[in-house]
């Protein structure tokens, strides 16, 4: 069975967005049963932990001895066992992986940068100038996204790895209105995350920080 590790805390306003959720809704979809194993944030720069994850973050999973790390590997990983997530063979398996490299390489990094502004830099003097130009690159993935999405439920025939990559990234600008601001795009991901095997792995991950907040001195 594979064990997926994951932090047993993190403040709140990250809780729900962790990365583990993405290999938590590829297990979900793919009907692959799997424990956890928390750890502690002061876990995961010990020896032990970077020995299987290096840089210290989570995901990580073990399976029979056999370990990997990085939520987009694991889930491809995952995606390759599973029909549900990739076709078997062809074409079709190779834009699923396109459309994961795609979310990870072409969307996330300016997602990410606009996150860092708004949350972990909010009112610095540099943030506040530098945030026109995150917001116009991020503007500009979108309007191609959504230009590319048109008509179509998702970004290949049904519902991919691709997609649960996609979805998970766009989540993240929910503290801002540029998804709501796009319907199309907006409609796209409202299909992703109404998904039931999405709305299991979140309940999943926020049951893991139940009762481990850590003691108010």
């Amino acid at each position: 069975m594979i064990t997926l590790y994951a932090f047993r805390w993190v403040p709140e306003f990250a809780q729900g967005y962790v990365r583990d959720l993405r290999v938590r809704w590829a297990l979900e979809e793919a009907g692959i049963a799997y424990s956890e194993r928390l750890i502690g944030l002061e876990e995961k720069m010990s020896p032990d932990y970077l020995a299987l994850q290096p840089f210290g973050q989570v995901p990580a999973i073990e399976e029979d001895g056999r370990t990997l790390f990085e939520s987009g590997a694991i889930v491809l990983d995952i995606a390759r066992r599973s029909e549900a997530l990739m076709p078997a063979s062809g074409h079709g398996r190779a834009r699923v992986e396109a459309w994961v490299f795609a979310a990870l390489n072409s969307v996330e990094p300016v997602v990410g940068q606009l996150g860092e502004i708004d949350i972990f830099a909010a009112g610095e003097e540099w943030a506040t100038a530098r945030r026109p130009a995150a917001v116009e690159a991020v503007a500009n993935r979108l309007d191609q996204l959504e230009s590319w999405i048109g008509e179509r439920d998702h970004l290949e025939g049904g519902f991919s790895a691709g997609d649960l990559i996609m979805a998970s990234v766009l989540r993240d600008l929910g503290h801002t209105d540029l998804v709501e601001r796009r319907p199309r795009l907006r409609a796209y991901l409202e299909r992703c995350l109404a998904r039931p095997a999405f709305a299991r792995a979140l309940a999943d991950q926020l049951r893991s920080f139940e009762g481990h907040a850590p003691a108010v001195a």
